[in-house]
Protein backbone atom coordinates (compact mmCIF):
# COMPACT_ATOMS: atom_id res chain seq x y z
CA UNK A 1 0.00 0.00 0.00
CA UNK A 2 2.60 2.35 0.62
CA UNK A 3 4.94 1.82 -2.29
CA UNK A 4 1.95 2.21 -4.38
CA UNK A 5 0.89 5.17 -2.74
CA UNK A 6 4.19 7.11 -3.24
CA UNK A 7 4.22 6.03 -6.61
CA UNK A 8 1.25 7.75 -7.30
CA UNK A 9 2.67 10.66 -5.65
CA UNK A 10 5.53 10.68 -7.58
CA UNK A 11 4.00 10.67 -10.93
CA UNK A 12 1.67 13.61 -9.40
CA UNK A 13 5.26 15.82 -8.50
CA UNK A 14 7.14 14.62 -11.14
CA UNK A 15 5.33 14.85 -14.21
CA UNK A 16 6.74 14.58 -18.20
CA UNK A 17 3.98 14.80 -20.10
CA UNK A 18 0.49 16.51 -18.39
CA UNK A 19 -1.51 15.42 -20.75
CA UNK A 20 -0.72 12.08 -20.66
CA UNK A 21 -1.48 12.65 -16.74
CA UNK A 22 -3.94 10.34 -15.10
CA UNK A 23 -5.33 11.98 -11.71
CA UNK A 24 -6.49 9.12 -9.91
CA UNK A 25 -5.19 8.69 -6.60
CA UNK A 26 -5.48 5.02 -4.63
CA UNK A 27 -9.13 3.54 -4.01
CA UNK A 28 -8.25 1.32 -1.24
CA UNK A 29 -6.16 1.75 2.71
CA UNK A 30 -7.04 3.61 5.75
CA UNK A 31 -6.66 7.37 6.07
CA UNK A 32 -3.91 6.19 8.53
CA UNK A 33 -1.76 4.24 6.26
CA UNK A 34 -2.20 7.79 3.81
CA UNK A 35 -0.96 9.86 6.62
CA UNK A 36 1.90 7.90 7.87
CA UNK A 37 2.97 7.99 3.75
CA UNK A 38 2.48 10.97 3.10
CA UNK A 39 4.68 11.79 6.50
CA UNK A 40 7.33 9.60 4.62
CA UNK A 41 7.00 11.39 1.64
CA UNK A 42 7.83 15.29 3.79
CA UNK A 43 11.10 13.50 4.77
CA UNK A 44 12.43 12.25 1.30
CA UNK A 45 11.50 15.71 0.40
CA UNK A 46 13.47 17.26 3.63
CA UNK A 47 15.77 20.20 1.64
CA UNK A 48 17.93 18.99 5.08
CA UNK A 49 19.18 15.67 4.01
CA UNK A 50 19.20 16.78 -0.12
CA UNK A 51 22.47 17.97 -1.73
CA UNK A 52 22.53 19.10 -5.09
CA UNK A 53 23.19 16.30 -7.85
CA UNK A 54 25.29 16.48 -11.04
CA UNK A 55 22.36 15.41 -12.57
CA UNK A 56 19.70 18.09 -13.98
CA UNK A 57 16.73 16.23 -14.45
CA UNK A 58 17.42 14.42 -10.68
CA UNK A 59 17.39 18.03 -9.50
CA UNK A 60 14.68 19.45 -11.71
CA UNK A 61 12.28 16.78 -10.48
CA UNK A 62 13.09 17.71 -7.02
CA UNK A 63 12.47 21.19 -7.16
CA UNK A 64 9.35 20.93 -8.87
CA UNK A 65 8.17 18.22 -6.12
CA UNK A 66 9.26 20.47 -3.26
CA UNK A 67 7.56 23.79 -4.17
CA UNK A 68 4.39 21.67 -5.83
CA UNK A 69 4.97 23.34 -9.59
CA UNK A 70 1.47 21.87 -11.01
CA UNK A 71 -0.02 23.91 -8.28
CA UNK A 72 1.60 27.07 -7.02
CA UNK A 73 1.05 29.31 -9.79
CA UNK A 74 3.76 31.72 -8.58
CA UNK A 75 6.34 29.35 -8.73
CA UNK A 76 8.39 30.12 -12.29
CA UNK A 77 10.82 27.14 -13.54
CA UNK A 78 12.45 28.12 -16.82
CA UNK A 79 14.61 25.71 -18.60
CA UNK A 80 17.27 26.89 -21.30
CA UNK A 81 20.77 25.95 -22.80
CA UNK A 82 23.86 27.47 -22.43
CA UNK A 83 26.71 27.29 -24.43
CA UNK A 84 30.31 26.52 -23.52
CA UNK A 85 33.39 24.93 -25.22
CA UNK A 86 31.48 24.70 -28.45
CA UNK A 87 28.83 22.26 -26.52
CA UNK A 88 25.17 23.23 -24.99
CA UNK A 89 24.59 22.55 -21.58
CA UNK A 90 21.42 22.23 -20.02
CA UNK A 91 20.49 24.10 -17.19
CA UNK A 92 16.99 25.80 -15.83
CA UNK A 93 16.17 28.89 -12.86
CA UNK A 94 13.95 28.93 -10.74
CA UNK A 95 12.33 31.56 -9.09
CA UNK A 96 9.35 33.03 -7.46
CA UNK A 97 7.11 35.83 -9.43
CA UNK A 98 6.60 38.82 -7.24
CA UNK A 99 9.87 38.54 -4.75
CA UNK A 100 12.35 38.42 -7.56
CA UNK A 101 13.01 41.26 -10.22
CA UNK A 102 12.66 39.57 -13.51
CA UNK A 103 14.61 42.48 -15.72
CA UNK A 104 17.32 41.64 -13.43
CA UNK A 105 16.93 37.54 -14.56
CA UNK A 106 16.29 38.83 -18.00
CA UNK A 107 19.50 40.95 -18.38
CA UNK A 108 22.37 39.64 -15.61
CA UNK A 109 21.38 35.61 -16.07
CA UNK A 110 19.57 34.91 -18.91
CA UNK A 111 20.98 37.16 -21.06
CA UNK A 112 24.76 36.44 -20.49
CA UNK A 113 24.08 32.41 -20.28
CA UNK A 114 22.26 31.97 -23.86
CA UNK A 115 24.50 34.82 -25.73
CA UNK A 116 26.29 32.30 -27.58
CA UNK A 117 29.26 34.94 -28.52
CA UNK A 118 30.48 35.98 -25.55
CA UNK A 119 30.67 32.03 -24.35
CA UNK A 120 32.67 31.35 -27.50
CA UNK A 121 35.13 34.44 -26.97
CA UNK A 122 35.80 33.35 -23.73
CA UNK A 123 36.38 29.91 -24.62
CA UNK A 124 38.98 31.01 -27.29
CA UNK A 125 40.71 33.23 -24.89
CA UNK A 126 40.82 29.74 -22.36
CA UNK A 127 41.99 27.61 -25.30
CA UNK A 128 44.68 30.21 -26.07
CA UNK A 129 46.18 30.22 -22.93
CA UNK A 130 45.60 26.85 -21.78
CA UNK A 131 44.41 23.38 -22.43
CA UNK A 132 40.66 22.45 -22.21
CA UNK A 133 41.60 20.02 -19.67
CA UNK A 134 41.69 23.03 -16.90
CA UNK A 135 38.58 24.24 -18.27
CA UNK A 136 36.19 24.85 -15.18
CA UNK A 137 32.67 25.56 -16.15
CA UNK A 138 31.92 26.15 -12.42
CA UNK A 139 34.45 28.88 -12.31
CA UNK A 140 33.39 30.07 -15.42
CA UNK A 141 30.02 30.70 -14.95
CA UNK A 142 30.33 32.25 -11.85
CA UNK A 143 33.10 34.68 -12.87
CA UNK A 144 32.52 35.39 -16.54
CA UNK A 145 28.03 34.60 -17.41
CA UNK A 146 26.97 35.71 -14.00
CA UNK A 147 27.46 39.57 -14.06
CA UNK A 148 24.87 40.21 -11.03
CA UNK A 149 26.84 41.38 -8.12
CA UNK A 150 25.75 39.16 -5.35
CA UNK A 151 26.45 35.33 -6.62
CA UNK A 152 27.03 32.22 -4.23
CA UNK A 153 27.61 28.96 -4.99
CA UNK A 154 25.56 26.25 -3.04
CA UNK A 155 25.16 22.88 -2.64
CA UNK A 156 22.59 22.61 0.17
CA UNK A 157 19.19 22.59 -0.90
CA UNK A 158 18.06 23.59 2.69
CA UNK A 159 19.90 26.95 1.75
CA UNK A 160 18.75 26.51 -1.91
CA UNK A 161 14.95 26.86 -0.47
CA UNK A 162 16.00 29.41 2.23
CA UNK A 163 17.52 31.82 -0.83
CA UNK A 164 14.10 31.00 -3.24
CA UNK A 165 11.79 31.73 -0.10
CA UNK A 166 13.52 34.81 0.09
CA UNK A 167 13.30 36.78 -3.78
CA UNK A 168 16.42 35.16 -5.01
CA UNK A 169 16.78 33.71 -8.37
CA UNK A 170 18.81 30.24 -8.46
CA UNK A 171 20.56 28.40 -11.57
CA UNK A 172 21.31 24.74 -11.92
CA UNK A 173 23.62 23.67 -14.75
CA UNK A 174 23.38 20.44 -16.22
CA UNK A 175 27.19 18.20 -14.27
CA UNK A 176 27.28 20.55 -11.50
CA UNK A 177 26.45 19.36 -8.23
CA UNK A 178 25.80 22.95 -7.13
CA UNK A 179 23.92 25.54 -7.94
CA UNK A 180 24.08 29.54 -7.89
CA UNK A 181 22.16 31.77 -5.85
CA UNK A 182 21.62 35.46 -7.31
CA UNK A 183 19.91 37.84 -5.20
CA UNK A 184 17.59 39.57 -7.50
CA UNK A 185 15.00 40.73 -4.39
CA UNK A 186 12.37 43.11 -5.46
CA UNK A 187 8.56 42.74 -3.61
CA UNK A 188 7.09 45.26 -2.57
CA UNK A 189 7.29 46.96 0.40
CA UNK A 190 5.81 50.05 2.95
CA UNK A 191 7.69 53.45 2.88
CA UNK A 192 9.44 54.35 5.96
CA UNK A 193 7.25 56.47 7.45
CA UNK A 194 6.97 58.69 11.16
CA UNK A 195 6.17 56.26 14.09
CA UNK A 196 3.18 55.47 14.86
CA UNK A 197 2.50 54.79 18.81
CA UNK A 198 5.54 56.61 19.87
CA UNK A 199 5.19 59.60 18.97
CA UNK A 200 8.09 62.14 18.65
CA UNK A 201 8.27 65.42 19.81
CA UNK A 202 12.03 66.32 19.07
CA UNK A 203 13.60 63.12 17.89
CA UNK A 204 13.87 61.53 14.73
CA UNK A 205 10.89 61.54 12.63
CA UNK A 206 11.38 57.97 10.79
CA UNK A 207 10.47 54.60 11.95
CA UNK A 208 10.96 50.80 11.48
CA UNK A 209 9.28 48.96 8.83
CA UNK A 210 8.81 45.76 7.69
CA UNK A 211 11.86 44.11 5.21
CA UNK A 212 14.43 43.23 7.86
CA UNK A 213 17.28 44.56 5.76
CA UNK A 214 15.84 48.03 5.23
CA UNK A 215 15.91 47.84 9.28
CA UNK A 216 19.05 46.55 9.41
CA UNK A 217 20.40 49.65 6.94
CA UNK A 218 19.05 51.84 8.83
CA UNK A 219 20.48 51.17 12.11
CA UNK A 220 24.37 50.95 9.93
CA UNK A 221 23.28 54.80 8.91
CA UNK A 222 22.82 55.68 12.00
CA UNK A 223 25.48 53.76 13.37
CA UNK A 224 28.44 54.63 11.53
CA UNK A 225 30.99 52.43 13.46
CA UNK A 226 32.48 48.67 12.34
CA UNK A 227 31.75 47.07 15.66
CA UNK A 228 28.19 47.11 14.99
CA UNK A 229 27.82 43.56 14.80
CA UNK A 230 24.38 41.84 13.16
CA UNK A 231 23.95 38.28 12.73
CA UNK A 232 21.12 36.43 10.67
CA UNK A 233 19.51 33.24 11.87
CA UNK A 234 16.13 31.87 11.58
CA UNK A 235 13.08 30.78 14.11
CA UNK A 236 10.41 28.65 13.26
CA UNK A 237 10.34 25.09 11.54
CA UNK A 238 7.65 26.38 9.15
CA UNK A 239 7.81 30.13 9.09
CA UNK A 240 11.63 30.12 8.89
CA UNK A 241 11.51 33.52 9.98
CA UNK A 242 14.61 35.66 9.37
CA UNK A 243 16.00 37.14 12.64
CA UNK A 244 18.90 39.21 13.06
CA UNK A 245 20.72 40.35 16.32
CA UNK A 246 22.04 43.90 16.60
CA UNK A 247 24.76 44.20 19.17
CA UNK A 248 28.16 46.60 19.73
CA UNK A 249 31.21 44.03 19.75
CA UNK A 250 33.20 46.63 21.71
CA UNK A 251 30.58 47.48 24.07
CA UNK A 252 27.89 44.80 24.98
CA UNK A 253 28.61 41.87 27.41
CA UNK A 254 29.61 38.74 25.91
CA UNK A 255 27.42 36.69 28.21
CA UNK A 256 24.63 38.48 27.57
CA UNK A 257 24.88 38.41 23.28
CA UNK A 258 25.52 34.79 24.21
CA UNK A 259 22.19 34.43 26.57
CA UNK A 260 20.18 36.18 23.77
CA UNK A 261 21.68 34.10 20.71
CA UNK A 262 20.89 30.66 22.90
CA UNK A 263 17.35 31.31 23.90
CA UNK A 264 16.88 32.17 19.96
CA UNK A 265 18.51 29.45 18.43
CA UNK A 266 16.69 26.52 21.14
CA UNK A 267 12.81 27.55 19.76
CA UNK A 268 11.47 24.17 18.59
CA UNK A 269 8.11 26.13 17.27
CA UNK A 270 6.70 26.02 13.92
CA UNK A 271 6.24 29.66 13.73
CA UNK A 272 6.83 32.88 14.72
CA UNK A 273 5.81 35.77 12.73
CA UNK A 274 5.53 38.85 14.80
CA UNK A 275 7.70 40.30 17.49
CA UNK A 276 5.12 40.25 19.91
CA UNK A 277 5.28 36.25 19.97
CA UNK A 278 9.30 36.10 20.06
CA UNK A 279 9.22 38.54 22.27
CA UNK A 280 6.79 35.88 24.91
CA UNK A 281 9.27 33.36 23.72
CA UNK A 282 12.54 34.34 25.17
CA UNK A 283 11.48 36.67 28.07
CA UNK A 284 13.24 34.98 31.45
CA UNK A 285 9.07 34.79 33.25
CA UNK A 286 6.44 34.28 30.94
CA UNK A 287 3.85 34.89 33.88
CA UNK A 288 4.89 37.77 35.25
CA UNK A 289 2.40 40.73 34.35
CA UNK A 290 5.62 43.39 33.95
CA UNK A 291 7.14 43.53 30.20
CA UNK A 292 10.89 42.46 30.15
CA UNK A 293 11.55 43.00 26.25
CA UNK A 294 11.44 46.38 25.16
CA UNK A 295 9.44 46.94 21.96
CA UNK A 296 10.13 49.73 19.87
CA UNK A 297 9.57 51.11 16.45
CA UNK A 298 12.51 53.95 17.02
CA UNK A 299 15.32 54.06 15.49
CA UNK A 300 16.81 56.74 17.41
CA UNK A 301 15.88 54.45 20.94
CA UNK A 302 17.46 51.55 19.55
CA UNK A 303 20.59 53.16 18.59
CA UNK A 304 20.74 54.80 22.04
CA UNK A 305 19.73 51.26 23.58
CA UNK A 306 23.02 49.47 21.25
CA UNK A 307 25.34 52.20 22.49
CA UNK A 308 24.84 51.56 26.38
CA UNK A 309 25.63 47.68 25.70
CA UNK A 310 21.99 45.93 25.15
CA UNK A 311 21.44 43.58 22.42
CA UNK A 312 18.36 44.66 19.80
CA UNK A 313 16.34 41.96 17.70
CA UNK A 314 15.10 42.62 14.50
CA UNK A 315 12.24 40.04 12.98
CA UNK A 316 11.48 40.16 9.44
CA UNK A 317 8.30 41.17 8.70
CA UNK A 318 7.49 43.02 12.03
CA UNK A 319 8.15 46.82 12.31
CA UNK A 320 8.77 46.48 16.16
CA UNK A 321 12.60 45.61 17.60
CA UNK A 322 13.12 43.89 20.28
CA UNK A 323 15.95 45.33 23.41
CA UNK A 324 17.07 43.43 25.77
CA UNK A 325 17.31 43.53 29.05
CA UNK A 326 14.24 45.70 29.88
CA UNK A 327 14.08 46.87 33.43
CA UNK A 328 11.49 49.08 35.08
CA UNK A 329 13.17 52.43 34.29
CA UNK A 330 13.14 51.64 30.97
CA UNK A 331 9.38 51.02 30.76
CA UNK A 332 9.12 54.30 32.64
CA UNK A 333 11.10 56.61 30.63
CA UNK A 334 10.44 58.13 27.44
CA UNK A 335 12.37 58.20 24.05
CA UNK A 336 12.59 61.77 24.20
CA UNK A 337 13.91 62.06 27.50
CA UNK A 338 17.21 61.99 26.07
CA UNK A 339 16.56 64.88 23.52
CA UNK A 340 15.22 67.41 26.07
CA UNK A 341 17.12 69.77 28.61
CA UNK A 342 17.75 67.40 31.97
CA UNK A 343 15.42 69.92 33.58
CA UNK A 344 12.23 69.62 31.19
CA UNK A 345 12.85 65.67 31.37
CA UNK A 346 13.07 65.52 34.86
CA UNK A 347 9.66 67.35 34.97
CA UNK A 348 8.23 65.25 32.69
CA UNK A 349 9.40 62.27 34.72
CA UNK A 350 7.95 63.56 38.06
CA UNK A 351 4.47 64.06 36.46
CA UNK A 352 4.56 60.71 34.83
CA UNK A 353 5.49 58.79 38.10
CA UNK A 354 2.52 60.58 39.55
CA UNK A 355 0.43 59.36 37.00
CA UNK A 356 1.22 56.48 36.80
CA UNK A 357 0.70 55.85 40.68
CA UNK A 358 -2.78 57.50 40.23
CA UNK A 359 -3.60 55.30 37.34
CA UNK A 360 -2.27 52.23 39.71
CA UNK A 361 -3.68 53.09 43.00
CA UNK A 362 -6.34 55.82 43.04
CA UNK A 363 -10.00 53.82 42.32
CA UNK A 364 -8.46 51.33 45.21
CA UNK A 365 -8.01 54.27 47.59
CA UNK A 366 -11.14 55.92 46.81
CA UNK A 367 -12.68 53.16 47.72
CA UNK A 368 -10.72 52.54 50.71
CA UNK A 369 -11.32 55.30 52.72
CA UNK A 370 -15.29 55.46 51.16
CA UNK A 371 -15.76 52.63 53.03
CA UNK A 372 -13.17 52.37 56.17
CA UNK A 373 -10.88 55.54 56.77
CA UNK A 374 -13.59 58.23 56.74
CA UNK A 375 -11.88 60.19 59.14
CA UNK A 376 -9.70 61.02 56.29
CA UNK A 377 -12.37 63.06 54.39
CA UNK A 378 -12.62 67.03 55.70
CA UNK A 379 -16.13 66.56 56.98
CA UNK A 380 -17.88 68.86 54.25
CA UNK A 381 -16.31 66.69 51.45
CA UNK A 382 -17.71 63.93 53.17
CA UNK A 383 -21.52 65.25 53.10
CA UNK A 384 -21.20 66.19 50.04
CA UNK A 385 -19.93 62.22 49.09
CA UNK A 386 -22.81 61.21 51.28
CA UNK A 387 -25.56 63.27 49.43
CA UNK A 388 -24.36 62.48 45.96
CA UNK A 389 -24.29 58.99 46.64
CA UNK A 390 -27.99 59.14 48.69
CA UNK A 391 -30.12 58.11 45.99
CA UNK A 392 -27.85 55.30 44.83
CA UNK A 393 -29.25 51.84 45.28
CA UNK A 394 -25.83 50.38 44.62
CA UNK A 395 -22.65 49.44 46.80
CA UNK A 396 -19.54 51.67 46.12
CA UNK A 397 -17.85 48.82 44.64
CA UNK A 398 -20.63 48.09 41.83
CA UNK A 399 -20.56 51.56 41.07
CA UNK A 400 -16.47 51.67 40.59
CA UNK A 401 -16.74 48.58 38.73
CA UNK A 402 -19.13 49.15 36.24
CA UNK A 403 -17.60 52.58 35.24
CA UNK A 404 -13.87 51.15 34.81
CA UNK A 405 -15.59 48.12 32.78
CA UNK A 406 -17.59 50.66 30.53
CA UNK A 407 -14.40 53.18 30.02
CA UNK A 408 -12.44 50.18 28.80
CA UNK A 409 -14.92 48.86 26.67
CA UNK A 410 -15.44 52.03 25.41
CA UNK A 411 -10.91 52.12 25.11
CA UNK A 412 -11.19 48.91 22.89
CA UNK A 413 -13.96 50.14 20.88
CA UNK A 414 -12.14 53.25 19.45
CA UNK A 415 -9.42 50.99 18.47
CA UNK A 416 -11.46 48.69 16.72
CA UNK A 417 -13.39 51.25 14.61
CA UNK A 418 -12.43 53.23 11.93
CA UNK A 419 -9.40 55.43 12.54
CA UNK A 420 -11.38 58.70 11.60
CA UNK A 421 -14.92 57.71 13.98
CA UNK A 422 -12.29 56.23 16.68
CA UNK A 423 -11.58 59.44 18.59
CA UNK A 424 -15.54 60.52 18.21
CA UNK A 425 -16.46 57.56 19.47
CA UNK A 426 -14.44 57.50 22.57
CA UNK A 427 -15.24 61.25 23.76
CA UNK A 428 -19.01 61.15 22.49
CA UNK A 429 -19.61 57.36 24.54
CA UNK A 430 -17.66 58.91 27.23
CA UNK A 431 -19.75 61.86 27.64
CA UNK A 432 -22.81 60.65 27.19
CA UNK A 433 -22.48 57.55 29.48
CA UNK A 434 -21.56 59.28 31.96
CA UNK A 435 -23.90 61.91 32.01
CA UNK A 436 -26.94 59.28 31.79
CA UNK A 437 -25.53 57.30 34.38
CA UNK A 438 -25.57 60.51 36.87
CA UNK A 439 -29.16 61.23 35.95
CA UNK A 440 -30.19 57.63 36.32
CA UNK A 441 -28.68 57.29 39.74
CA UNK A 442 -26.11 54.21 38.89
CA UNK A 443 -22.95 56.43 39.75
CA UNK A 444 -22.15 59.74 41.38
CA UNK A 445 -20.92 62.62 39.93
CA UNK A 446 -17.34 62.13 42.29
CA UNK A 447 -17.03 58.98 41.08
CA UNK A 448 -16.73 59.98 37.41
CA UNK A 449 -14.30 62.79 38.71
CA UNK A 450 -12.09 59.38 40.00
CA UNK A 451 -12.73 57.14 37.07
CA UNK A 452 -11.94 59.92 34.40
CA UNK A 453 -8.94 61.47 36.05
CA UNK A 454 -7.56 57.48 36.53
CA UNK A 455 -8.07 56.92 32.54
CA UNK A 456 -6.39 60.35 31.94
CA UNK A 457 -3.30 59.29 33.84
CA UNK A 458 -3.09 56.12 32.73
CA UNK A 459 -2.58 57.75 28.83
CA UNK A 460 0.67 59.38 30.27
CA UNK A 461 2.34 55.76 30.75
CA UNK A 462 4.86 55.88 27.94
CA UNK A 463 4.69 51.60 27.19
CA UNK A 464 2.08 50.04 26.10
CA UNK A 465 2.66 47.07 28.08
CA UNK A 466 2.82 48.53 31.00
CA UNK A 467 -0.24 50.29 30.35
CA UNK A 468 -2.17 46.87 30.41
CA UNK A 469 0.01 46.18 33.32
CA UNK A 470 -1.37 48.80 35.09
CA UNK A 471 -4.81 48.57 34.00
CA UNK A 472 -5.24 44.93 35.09
CA UNK A 473 -3.62 45.48 38.81
CA UNK A 474 -5.90 48.94 39.05
CA UNK A 475 -8.93 46.29 39.22
CA UNK A 476 -6.55 43.71 41.89
CA UNK A 477 -6.36 46.95 44.44
CA UNK A 478 -10.05 48.01 44.09
CA UNK A 479 -11.34 44.65 44.93
CA UNK A 480 -7.90 44.59 47.96
CA UNK A 481 -9.32 48.12 49.07
CA UNK A 482 -13.30 46.85 49.08
CA UNK A 483 -11.96 43.95 51.17
CA UNK A 484 -9.20 45.37 53.55
CA UNK A 485 -8.84 49.26 53.19
CA UNK A 486 -5.35 50.33 53.06
CA UNK A 487 -4.18 47.70 55.03
CA UNK A 488 -5.25 45.24 51.83
CA UNK A 489 -4.00 47.72 49.18
CA UNK A 490 -0.43 48.14 51.28
CA UNK A 491 -0.71 44.14 51.33
CA UNK A 492 -0.98 44.10 47.73
CA UNK A 493 2.09 46.67 47.62
CA UNK A 494 4.27 44.36 49.57
CA UNK A 495 3.60 41.31 46.90
CA UNK A 496 4.21 43.65 44.09
CA UNK A 497 7.36 44.69 45.50
CA UNK A 498 8.21 41.31 46.52
CA UNK A 499 7.44 39.96 42.47
CA UNK A 500 9.33 42.46 41.39
CA UNK A 501 12.27 42.08 43.28
CA UNK A 502 12.44 38.66 42.32
CA UNK A 503 12.29 39.48 38.28
CA UNK A 504 14.86 39.51 36.49
CA UNK A 505 15.58 40.30 32.54
CA UNK A 506 18.27 38.00 30.72
CA UNK A 507 19.61 38.03 34.51
CA UNK A 508 19.61 41.42 35.08
CA UNK A 509 17.22 42.54 38.39
CA UNK A 510 13.68 44.09 36.83
CA UNK A 511 14.64 46.95 39.81
CA UNK A 512 18.22 47.11 39.48
CA UNK A 513 18.36 50.90 39.33
CA UNK A 514 16.42 52.14 42.11
CA UNK A 515 17.59 49.40 44.95
CA UNK A 516 21.34 49.81 44.56
CA UNK A 517 23.64 52.50 44.59
CA UNK A 518 22.61 54.63 42.49
CA UNK A 519 25.27 55.90 39.60
CA UNK A 520 24.24 59.47 39.20
CA UNK A 521 27.20 59.89 36.27
CA UNK A 522 25.18 57.68 34.04
CA UNK A 523 21.98 57.02 32.34
CA UNK A 524 20.82 54.19 35.01
CA UNK A 525 19.03 56.69 37.39
CA UNK A 526 14.93 57.34 36.50
CA UNK A 527 16.07 61.19 36.75
CA UNK A 528 18.08 62.68 34.05
CA UNK A 529 21.49 63.79 34.68
CA UNK A 530 22.96 66.94 32.73
CA UNK A 531 24.60 65.52 29.47
CA UNK A 532 27.64 66.73 30.10
CA UNK A 533 27.75 64.44 33.48
CA UNK A 534 26.80 61.16 31.85
CA UNK A 535 29.99 59.93 31.88
CA UNK A 536 29.40 55.91 32.61
CA UNK A 537 27.24 53.59 30.96
CA UNK A 538 24.81 51.56 33.18
CA UNK A 539 26.77 49.41 35.65
CA UNK A 540 24.23 46.86 36.00
CA UNK A 541 24.91 45.91 32.15
CA UNK A 542 28.16 44.99 33.03
CA UNK A 543 29.49 46.44 29.46
CA UNK A 544 33.09 46.17 28.25
CA UNK A 545 33.28 49.75 27.99
CA UNK A 546 32.62 51.14 31.08
CA UNK A 547 33.46 55.09 30.23
CA UNK A 548 31.02 56.89 27.64
CA UNK A 549 32.22 59.98 27.31
CA UNK A 550 35.62 61.99 28.95
CA UNK A 551 35.25 63.69 32.60
CA UNK A 552 35.79 67.21 31.01
CA UNK A 553 33.80 66.62 27.94
CA UNK A 554 33.24 70.23 26.75
CA UNK A 555 36.68 70.63 26.35
CA UNK A 556 35.49 74.07 24.31
CA UNK A 557 34.34 75.43 27.63
CA UNK A 558 37.67 74.37 30.07
CA UNK A 559 40.33 74.09 26.87
CA UNK A 560 42.70 73.82 30.11
CA UNK A 561 41.71 70.66 31.87
CA UNK A 562 41.82 68.40 28.83
CA UNK A 563 42.25 65.60 30.85
CA UNK A 564 40.17 62.34 30.88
Amino acid sequence: MAKNFLNSLSNLFLYKDKSNYDFTLPSTGSLEDSNDDAEHLEDVLDPNSKKVASSLDENLDYIKARYNSLINSDIEIREFYIMAMDKRIKAFLIYIDGMSNTDSINNFILKPLMLRNRANTYTNKINNKQSNENFSLEDHIATCLLPQNKVTMVEDFSQITSDVNVGNCVVFVDTLSIAYSVEVKNFKQRSISSPQNEIVVRGSQEAFVEPLRTNTSILRRLINNENLIIESCSVGKVSNTKVAICYMNNIANSDLVAEVQYRINNLDVDTVISSGQLEQLIQDNSNSLFPQVIATERPDRTVSSLLEGKVAVIINGSPYVLIMPGVLNDFLSSPEDINLRFQFSNLSKIVRLLASLIALLFPGIYIAITNYHHELIPTELLFAIAASRESIPFPIIFELLFMEISFELIREAGLRVPSPIGPTIGIVGTLILGDAAVKANIVSPILIIIVALTALCSFAIPDLSLNFTFRILRFVYIILGYIGGFLGIGLGIFVLILSLSNLTSFGVPYIMPYFTKINYKSTSSYFTSPIWTRENKPKFLSTKKSKSQAHISMKWKYPKNNID
